[in-house]
């Protein structure tokens, strides 16, 4: 399903833990790392859409995370055309997101990459919250720029961006 300007519409999650770090997944059989994601089905609300992509990604049920914010709108990223699959060419442009901040509220073994028969990730780890802007796929780093900046307003004692880039090791 695609909005007139050719986006698909899609939540973000970012997956936080008591120390503000995010959940970092490795895609399945590849060297990329990602927030979960995934499209909106006909008919699904945002969270809705949030919550059966947590289940199916990550594995946590809704009693597992609380929800801290989201995104006020949606935030779009232009996929390459060399990823589009042939048969969107011509009408496909990328995605649009509505990103979610969640707190996990259960236990890191709650988290199950397995729980469907298509796993998206086969590894992940806690990383430093505000790392993924540079560690992520090129074309989504605006997305998720705009994401984490918008919503590090709802989590206390999280170092600023600047405070990162300075203290980061320099190579």
């Amino acid at each position: 399903m695609l909005d007139r300007e050719g986006y698909r519409p899609n939540v973000g999650i970012i997956l936080t833990n008591r120390h503000n770090q995010v959940f970092w997944g490795k895609r399945v059989r590849e060297h990329s790392w990602q927030f979960p994601q995934g499209g909106i089905k006909p008919g699904e609300s945002p969270e809705t859409a949030m919550y059966r992509e947590l289940l199916e990604e990550v594995g946590l049920l809704p009693h597992h995370v609380k929800i801290i914010g989201r995104t006020r709108d949606w935030l779009r990223y232009e996929v390459p055309d060399g990823w589009v699959r042939r048969e969107w060419r011509g009408s496909y442009r990328g995605q649009k997101q509505i990103w979610y901040l969640l707190r996990l509220v259960g236990r890191e073994s709650d988290v199950h990459l397995r729980a469907t028969s298509h796993p998206e990730f086969d590894g992940w780890r806690w990383h430093d919250y505000w790392a993924p802007i540079d560690e992520v796929i090129e074309f989504k780093r605006s997305v998720y720029e705009g994401a984490l900046s918008e919503l590090s307003r709802f989590l206390k004692n999280l170092e600023t961006r600047e405070a990162f880039l300075l203290r980061r090791p320099t190579e």
